[in-house]
């Protein structure tokens, strides 16, 4: 005779949050302002509902910060120079329930990658674009960026001070309507997360700029701590142009959220375009059938 064996009635637990933290360990200079963002976007991620693991995807550019959703332990695509936001893009719409979270420098977003942000602001996707800015080549070894300051002199070609002027970052996404602008710094960790926060919140495409000092090739801690400044209570981010003033004072880096607005995302637009191609009464086969035959 088999023996039975009972089993006690398994008693339900909530399931133990995730913490976002990945199997790899990250690997940035000692002292990078990388490691403080890295663990402001994991608090904020852990405290936001409705980001998961498995609804989370992290698409990356070229540059320090491209490692960060193996830091992070998500979905991740590590993609070529300068073309994460296409590739993030092309996440999303394929699957419009994911969270998709791009990640890049200032070389990659800025530079080779600079041409898809004003098309991505024009759309609007529901999904999150954070800029790790060190105004510094980091990882290719100290070479002057976008956004290095006029005269700074790279480790690469210490005989040879950037003649350009910088790119201004947040004029830049006001002026192409983004519809969630905001910037952060590394050395105001519960602050960037705060703000991350609301950014994964927003309903439409939110850029961040992220300002992380690069400790090897250009320190500027003792620099930017004393440029920086929360935005003043009284400043109206609904207030596009309020917003365009402040991102030209540049003798002072303002923090905070300057510029929302939220309009329909490129998802809802699309899910209109379908229900009402979708509304002909054909089948998809029907439908294929038509739009070939208007070719002939």
């Amino acid at each position: 005779m088999a023996a039975t064996v009972t089993r006690p009635e398994k008693l339900e637990q909530p399931e133990e949050r995730f913490d976002f933290r990945g199997a790899i360990e990250p690997v940035w200079c000692p002292g990078c302002g990388d490691y403080a963002l890295l663990n402001a976007i994991r608090i904020a991620l852990k405290e936001s509902p409705h980001i998961q693991r498995h609804n989370t995807v992290i698409v990356s550019g070229i540059g320090c910060s491209g490692r960060v959703a193996a830091y992070l332990g998500v979905y991740g695509f590590h993609g070529v120079h300068g073309r994460a936001l296409p590739t993030a893009l092309g996440v999303k719409e394929a699957n419009p329930e994911l969270n998709v979270i791009v990640m890049g420098g200032d070389g990659d977003g800025f530079s080779i990658g600079g041409g898809h942000i004003p098309h991505a602001a024009r759309r609007n996707p529901n999904m999150t674009y954070i800029i790790f800015d060190n105004e510094i080549y980091g990882l290719t070894k100290g070479q002057v960026s976008p956004t290095s300051p006029q005269g700074l002199a790279g480790k690469s070609t210490p005989q040879w001070p950037a003649v350009e002027e910088p790119l201004n970052p947040i004029a830049m996404l006001v002026a192409y309507n983004v519809s969630f602008i905001a910037r952060v710094y590394a050395g105001s960790p519960k602050t960037t997360t705060q703000i991350i926060k609301q950014a994964l919140s927003h309903p439409g495409f939110a850029v961040v700029q992220a300002m992380s000092p690069c400790t090897t090739f250009y320190n500027t801690y003792k620099i930017w701590s004393k440029q920086v400044r929360q935005l003043p209570d009284d400043h109206d981010p609904t207030d596009r142009q309020a917003a365009f003033a402040r991102a030209l004072d540049t003798s002072t880096i303002w923090l905070g959220v300057f510029y929302r607005n939220e309009r329909p995302t490129y998802e809802e637009l699309l899910q209109e375009r379908i229900d009402k191609m979708r509304a002909d009464g054909l089948d998809d086969n029907e439908r294929l059938q038509r739009l070939i035959d208007s070719f002939l």
